[in-house]
């Protein structure tokens, strides 16, 4: 039986698939950028949780992270623009992550440009995801 924290992670990563770039978990950067951007979801922290007694609950505000990554010429930085939007829009249309989740917030993309030796520039940013969940002990 999953756990708590790798259900909600694997509904985020399911949420995630439908966009056009390439979704990955805890992968490695691959080789090729595809033309769509990339996306990899990293599992993050739990953090300290917040502790609730009589019952007893761990009230976490876990942070995932999501590296974002677009390749493209001269249609890079609209590429990349889009590609965000796409991920706000979709994490905006359920917050819950089919109730799984208390609510799931993402912070603003840090983006940086990344050259590439003999190649186009890569433009890439890291959006923390913060998903508040809560569960019954610290390892369910």
């Amino acid at each position: 039986m999953p756990t708590t924290r790798e259900t909600i992670l694997a509904a985020l990563n399911a949420q995630l698939q439908p966009l056009a770039a390439l979704t990955l978990r805890d992968d490695v950067l691959p080789e090729r950028i595809p033309a769509s951007g990339l996306i990899i979801l990293r599992d993050g922290q739990p953090g300290e949780p917040e502790v609730t007694l009589s019952p007893l609950r761990y009230h976490y505000q876990h942070r995932a992270e999501l590296e974002i990554i677009v390749q493209a010429g001269t249609g890079r930085a609209s590429a990349f623009d889009t590609l965000i939007a796409a991920i706000g829009t979709t994490l905006e249309a359920d917050r819950t992550l089919g109730g799984l989740c208390d609510w799931v917030e993402p912070e603003a993309p840090a983006s940086v440009d990344l050259p590439i030796e003999g190649a186009a520039t890569l433009k890439a940013a890291v959006i923390t995801v913060v998903l508040h969940y809560t569960t019954t002990g610290p390892l369910a």
